[in-house]
């Protein structure tokens, strides 16, 4: 007789997969949100340099504030509480911004720094609790997954709004965005919805990877600390997507001698394509670069890293539909790389007892430089766009020689160990 028993997946892989399906649903609200709030607070009345100060400002909050919550985190050990407030607050801050008037900048980024306030709430806890099941089941491989998911949600959130906005052809644009926003609830609400379904089936995930047979205390070690200053370098090179598209929805004078033409280089209705576009690259290579390191370690983000960091010469440096496209792609291959690899980095790095106060660090670090980052280059977009290319290419291409030194740390390290034994 013919066996025909399958091989069950694992509780952990199942974890991952249902968690997953959770970002998914997470992603089409604020990625969805992400594909137009660039335009909408240009709409509102918000200048190029405001909107990369506040974007940057809400990626300091989001992510400065995650060493204290993953401090927090690791000292009460509640990891289900943490997430499912953080997630409540970033959900309901998207659909809220409906509710702004139409002069109402203000109100808007006030929103969007609450939205990120929840992320810092919820990430150290999320991401400990997946790196338990992922230590399972291969990191790379683990977040990579997650990766896909979260941004099949962030390709369907942008799509809808894209629906939307086709329906809506006789509203006014501010009326139009603001339907957007009000619809982005529905997978809001299913998201919280899901998270308290898997809470319910697995509500202690810290049991998917044993304890370790001694106590092994938190170091910031120098493979550590080469890590750190890589991804705060790249973090600040990375351009936000709030300035890339602001960029594209605006208008522009072609400068060439005896021409004086006013074109918009795309149309606003196809801005939620153009960034879900963005996250099906970033979907690929999430799991193409998260399959990459659990082979080759750290060396995957350099390859990451030399592929996408020319997008923003791409972006700005041309007026072409086809350069635009290309340089759309780099950025989501830098982003899939950020969500996979520097997670699963991190779950390498860090004990089990200190792993969300190890994401806290990694996370404020490189929150502070995005800030610092996306400020200087939002003011750097006004006075001379050239000069902020150079910036955002030359901070990203610096990181590589030190990923290349955390490889060659980690590497000594390993063979000192063998030698021990």
């Amino acid at each position: 007789m013919r066996n025909t028993k399958k091989k069950k997946i694992s509780q952990a892989m199942l974890f991952i997969l249902l968690f997953g399906i959770v970002s998914l649903f997470s992603d089409m609200t604020h990625e969805g949100a992400s594909s137009i709030r660039g335009a909408y607070l240009s709409l509102l009345g918000a200048s190029a340099g405001t909107i990369g100060f506040v974007s940057g400002l809400g990626e300091l909050i989001g992510y400065s504030m995650r060493y204290i919550f993953g401090k927090l985190t690791d000292k009460t050990k509640c990891y289900w509480p943490m997430t499912i407030i953080g997630y409540i607050l970033d959900i309901l801050a998207v659909p809220a911004l409906a509710l702004v008037g139409e002069h109402g900048w203000i109100w808007a980024c006030a929103l969007l720094v609450v939205q990120r306030m929840g992320k810092a709430i919820k990430k150290p806890a999320k991401d400990t609790i997946m790196s338990f099941a992922a230590s399972q089941e291969g990191v790379g491989k683990s977040f990579g997954i997650q990766e896909v998911l979260d941004q099949i949600g962030a390709f369907l959130g942008p799509v809808m709004l894209y629906l939307v906005m086709l329906g809506r052809t006789d509203a006014g644009t501010f009326r139009v965005y603001a339907t957007c926003f009000a619809v982005l609830a529905i997978p809001g609400a299913i998201t919280i919805a899901l998270l308290l379904v898997t809470k319910y089936k697995f509500p202690n995930p810290e049991h998917f990877e044993p304890e370790p047979k001694e106590y092994i205390p938190f170091k910031m070690k120098k493979e550590f600390l080469l890590y750190i200053a890589g991804i705060s370098l790249f973090a600040f090179g990375f351009i936000d997507y709030s300035i890339v598209i602001m960029h594209v929805s605006n208008t522009y004078t072609n400068l060439a001698p005896g021409l004086a033409e006013t074109t918009s280089l795309v149309n606003s209705g196809t801005l939620p394509l153009l960034y879900a576009g963005a996250m099906l690259v970033d979907a690929v290579a999430a799991l193409f670069f998260g399959l990459m390191y659990d082979k080759k370690g750290v060396r995957a983000l350099v390859w990451s890293t030399l592929i996408s960091a020319p997008f923003a010469i791409f972006v700005f440096a041309f007026h072409s539909v086809p350069m635009l496209l290309i340089g759309i792609a780099l950025w989501g291959v830098g982003m899939g790389a950020q969500e996979s690899i520097l997670k699963a980095a991190v779950t390498s790095m860090v004990p089990k007892s200190s792993r969300a106060t190890g994401y806290g660090i990694f996370e404020c670090s490189f929150g502070v430089f995005w800030f610092l980052g996306s400020w200087l280059l939002g003011v750097l977009y006004d006075l001379s766009i050239p000069a902020m290319i150079a910036v955002s290419v030359a901070a990203q291409l610096l990181a590589i020689p030190l990923y290349l030194g955390v490889g060659k740390y980690s590497g000594a390290e390993k063979k000192r160990g063998k030698q021990k034994k």
